[in-house]
């Protein structure tokens, strides 16, 4: 039976590798082909990144995780029951993005100075700023050949290219912390201690008709279940009801 999965970040570190997740696939979702139409998703997604990038030191967290990520696969390298081979892959791509990442300048650093990006993102920073009339620099570029559109979208996406792998292979081993187990309650409402977790996945049934609500931080954290409803938006679910819980 299929089911919807909900993340829940416990720290802000996590919170922004999450949102930079989300933002990348909703980036790459938009075709060159299909540009016309997704363009306004494709670049709004894509200065989200860049403001979340000036707003917070990713990069410097970044280097710290793949350091202590580094660390664990060389102790997990001596266990007897170890894949070694996708353990060495995974050491090599953590040694070779730490490198990349300690460069005086980030690699994403150069996107900051191209003009046509400026531009654009200085139109979408005002309410319906992105008219044709507002920005025909953005018109004629939409209509170029899907060869040029997907040349420059490569071209933008490959100064991240470090950014984007360094999360997800941070987020790959924080996910396989911990496997999911099933969590009975009564009342529509759990809590638990958070100490040392950085991250709650939840697994509900995709038929059910309630979704959950998280608050709290490293050292407690609540699930509160709700339901939609029509006439106050959402309302508490109090009856007894099953879950899936990995805690990361």
């Amino acid at each position: 039976m299929s089911s919807v999965l909900y993340e829940h970040p416990l720290n802000e570190r996590i919170r922004n590798y999450l949102k930079l997740e989300q933002l990348f696939a909703q980036a790459k979702q938009c075709a060159p082909e299909n540009i016309t139409t997704n363009h306004f998703v494709f670049f709004h997604a894509l200065f989200a990144i860049f403001d979340t990038l000036e707003r917070n030191d990713i990069r410097g967290e970044l280097i710290k995780d793949l350091e202590k990520l580094e660390q664990h696969l060389v102790v997990w390298s001596k266990s007897p029951e170890i894949n070694s081979s996708a353990l060495d892959e995974n050491l090599k791509q953590v040694v070779s993005l730490v490198c990349q990442l300690r460069g005086n300048q980030p690699p994403w650093a150069s996107l900051r100075h191209d003009k046509f990006l400026a531009t654009v993102k200085q139109r979408f920073a005002i309410q319906g700023g992105t008219s044709t009339f507002d920005l025909p620099q953005l018109h004629y570029w939409l209509h170029q050949s899907p060869e040029k559109v997907g040349n420059d979208t490569a071209q933008w996406f490959k100064q991240l290219e470090e950014l984007e792998q360094s999360i997800s292979l941070v987020m790959k081993f924080l996910r396989q912390k911990s496997e999911f187990e099933q969590i009975d309650t009564d009342s529509g409402f759990y809590q638990d201690n958070g100490e040392g977790l950085l991250l709650l996945r939840i697994k509900i049934n995709s038929q059910s008709e309630y979704y959950p609500t998280v608050s709290g931080n490293r050292f407690r954290y609540s699930i509160r279940f709700m339901r939609p409803c029509d006439k106050d938006g959402r309302k508490y679910a109090n009856e007894a009801m099953k879950f899936e819980l990995a805690k990361c």
